[in-house]
């Protein structure tokens, strides 16, 4: 049967409108992202606004500094180092069914490829960052894609930056999801966990790897990037490569190449407030052509082999280099050896820097 009129996109002065006739499972998807979305950049960015407003300017004053006070106390003083301690895991928080609708939205899918060792722990490195790294916390920040069942007998914990902590209601809602920081402090608690069981997954890119995220472009920022080798090497913490594919497709942003006004500005403002100004643009709630919304477009989280070593408490400066160079063509092995079936062109190459 074809299909209604009615369940074709429509054009209305050159913007892509959804169909008016949508399976209640997409629209579902469509909500999850949206609530994503307000939940992890809008209530952050308005979170400290709103509190100065309560507490100084608003006629619920009073009772506004009876409860926001004592809670940014808790915050910046007495709660100030859970990030750095496992976070406060709640796993009814991790299995919300919005998680599942936003994994699904994409989709994004997770392939294994080798077993691991719940006696030991390992640090898992994800590349590259994309704009959101939505592959990364679709699949080890929540239990959507039933990480656990995957690799039985491990918590995952992904690694973001411990500023992140400072913002009312965010903050306690990834400490809910088992996220920490990303720090030496943070990964050395969770990578010398005794009994193993713990998966800490960094995105060694951060950042400055988001600027060079456009669609069909892989670029990953790992030659300068060592002091994640180190703490494994200390731990004796495995190194398990991992290649989000589609990452980079889910959004588009401006020509911004090395040297041009637009990139200088923003590596500038990176280096001084470690958050990349990244002009994003996708897709709308009910139009396709502009929006902050990610683009439907898959991402399949491939997790390679772990790369094994001994614990080395003091490592020379050569055998960081040396692990450094067996990871990094760990990375680039696994994404060639899975290009082909999940990259959207199966020609993209990967980009080293």
């Amino acid at each position: 049967m074809g299909k209604k009129k009615d369940d074709a996109p429509k054009k209305v002065l050159g913007l892509e409108f959804a169909p008016v006739h949508l399976p209640w499972e997409r629209r579902m998807q469509t909500f999850s992202v949206m609530i994503w979305f307000t939940l992890f950049f809008v209530i952050p960015l308005s979170s400290y606004p709103t509190t100065i407003y309560l507490m100084f300017f608003s006629s619920y004053q009073k009772a506004a500094l009876s409860i926001l006070l004592p809670y940014l106390f808790w915050i910046w003083v007495v709660d100030r180092e859970s990030c750095n301690k496992g976070a406060r895991r709640i796993k009814w928080v991790r299995r919300w069914s919005i998680w599942k609708h936003y994994n699904d939205y994409f989709p994004i899918k997770l392939v294994k490829t080798a077993d691991l060792d719940p006696k030991k722990n390992y640090l898992f490195g994800s590349h590259p960052h994309g704009v959101l790294c939505s592959g990364a916390f679709g699949c080890f920040a929540t239990d959507a894609m039933e990480v656990n069942k995957l690799f039985p007998g491990f918590d995952f914990s992904v690694l973001t930056l411990e500023m992140n902590y400072r913002f009312p209601i965010l903050r306690d809602l990834i400490l809910s999801l088992g996220v920490c920081a990303a720090t030496r402090k943070g990964m050395n608690y969770l990578l010398s966990y005794k009994g193993g069981g713990k998966a800490a997954v960094l995105i060694p890119g951060g950042a400055p790897e988001s600027l060079d995220s456009h669609p069909g472009s892989y670029v990953v920022q790992l030659k300068k990037r060592k002091g994640f080798i180190k703490v494994a090497l200390q731990n004796g913490a495995p190194l398990v490569p991992c290649f989000s594919f589609g990452e980079t497709d889910i959004f588009d942003q401006p020509a911004n190449p090395k040297g041009s006004l637009l990139r200088t500005f923003q590596d500038r403002f990176q280096q001084v407030l470690q958050l990349a100004p990244v002009p994003f643009s996708g897709r709308g709630i009910f139009q396709y052509s502009f929006g902050v919304l990610p683009n439907r477009r898959p991402i399949t989280v491939v997790v390679g082999a772990p790369i094994e070593f001994e614990i080395t408490p003091q490592p020379t400066q050569k055998e960081i280099d040396d692990l450094h160079q067996k990871y990094v063509d760990a990375v680039v092995e696994l994404f060639y050896t899975h290009r082909e079936k999940y990259a959207l062109d199966p020609t993209h190459v990967i980009s080293i820097v």
